[in-house]
């Protein structure tokens, strides 16, 4: 048989929070592959210095900074290439569903990444998902509105881009059960005392991932693995029941799906971001690329062990969310990105940010069968509560 090389038509990506860790990341993988991948769109929250950097690499077609106070430099500076700048966060909604693009990766931090999703899925565009709060904060209406409009929605995460992969090829099989596998971040085995006295910089100091400030904080308390679970539950079409978490401190085996037989598949790898990233823009193909490969004599013990739900209680409130349904996945998380923040700003202790986001999951109302108006009113009042909580803590 004769090889024949098939030219890919090259495939144009939206970047929803290009300035971010994920977003960088991306741009390294379009940076290695210039004849597969281009940039239609960038945006920024407010790192306008990097953010017009980029757009002078990689010459998109339409550029957003939501904080407004920047876009006349952000302009300015772009003023002689034939680049759109708009601004506000109204924009990102309106560059999502930009015609041109082929696949948009939303980047975002938090639920502001909720509206562009939606935007994106009603234009028929694929979605490269790495802002999970979307489907912590309105699965249930996020997935069913994807199958309404016949979009995919493709995984970045590690665990669930592991998942995924461990899927392809099974679709007639019937899932058993997922392990999420967790590093157990910088405070693995810790008591209560010990992390009642943690401050912020304990906190950034990963042991295995470099992300931004937020979901480095959601690794060391558990509630990005809370946050993961939900996740799962409407990506994979799954009961609470089906998901379980292990810690894994290396980090090498991403998640693992077992079969009703009994079998189980794991996907494996050096803890690198940019391939679940490439993975998922460049689904279904995979693309050769020069990332660092993995040997098993660097890694010569795995270990597992139980999460400690009794103490990093983040995790176990994202469990019982979960379970009760309805609207109480987007109190916890609304409430979550107000203490992350409160913490960051050393106005609340480690601890303490469990007892908000709980005592905000006991006072905010349930709704058990909530409309999109319902998640938007029920983010914006967790959101009011938990600062009004946190300013009541004294440290």
């Amino acid at each position: 048989m004769n090889n024949i090389t098939i030219k890919q038509s090259v495939k144009y990506i939206t970047i929803l929070g290009s300035t971010g860790s994920i977003g960088t990341q991306a741009l390294e993988v379009v940076r290695d592959n210039p004849g597969i991948f281009k940039v239609a769109v960038l945006s920024a929250l407010k790192n306008s210095e990097l953010l017009i950097q980029q757009a002078m690499e990689f010459r998109p077609e339409l550029v957003v900074i939501c904080d407004e106070s920047q876009y006349l430099p952000v302009k300015e500076a772009l003023s002689a290439l034939p680049i759109k700048v708009l601004a506000g966060e109204a924009a990102l909604s309106e560059v999502a569903a930009y015609p041109k693009s082929d696949i948009v990766l939303t980047a975002l931090m938090g639920s502001v990444g909720l509206k562009p999703t939606i935007a994106a899925i009603k234009a028929g565009k694929n979605i490269a998902l790495a802002n999970k709060e979307t489907l912590v904060v309105a699965g249930e209406y996020i997935t069913a509105l994807a199958t309404e409009y016949q979009v995919k929605i493709l995984p970045v995460d590690s665990e669930h881009s592991a998942i995924f992969q461990c899927l392809v090829g099974e679709e007639q099989n019937e899932i058993e059960k997922i392990y999420l596998t967790a590093s157990g971040g910088p405070f693995l085995g810790k008591g209560k005392d010990f992390l009642s006295a943690i401050k912020k910089e304990q906190a950034l100091k990963h042991p295995n991932w470099v992300m931004g400030a937020k979901i480095t904080i959601d690794s060391a308390t558990l509630m990005n693995k809370g946050l993961e679970v939900i996740e799962a539950k409407w990506l994979f079409d799954l009961d609470v029941d089906q998901i379980d978490v292990i810690v894994h401190p290396q980090s090498v085996i991403h998640s693992i799906v077992q079969f009703t037989d009994g079998s189980m598949k794991a996907q494996m790898g050096v803890p690198d971001m940019k391939l679940p990233i490439q993975y998922a823009i460049n689904y279904p193909d995979r693309l050769k690329n020069n990332f660092k490969r993995f040997n098993f004599l660097d890694y010569p013990n795995f270990s597992f062990q139980q999460a400690d739900r009794e103490t990093f209680r983040n995790l176990d409130l994202a469990f019982k969310a979960l379970r009760k349904g309805g609207n109480m996945p987007c109190i916890l998380n609304g409430a979550n990105e107000i203490v992350v923040e409160a913490f960051l700003k050393d106005k609340i202790g480690f601890l303490e940010m469990s007892e908000v986001i709980e005592q905000c999951m006991a006072e905010i109302r349930f709704i058990e069968k909530p409309q999109l108006t319902d998640y938007l009113e029920t983010d914006k009042h967790s959101r009011i509560l938990a600062g009004e909580l946190v300013t009541k803590i004294k440290i």
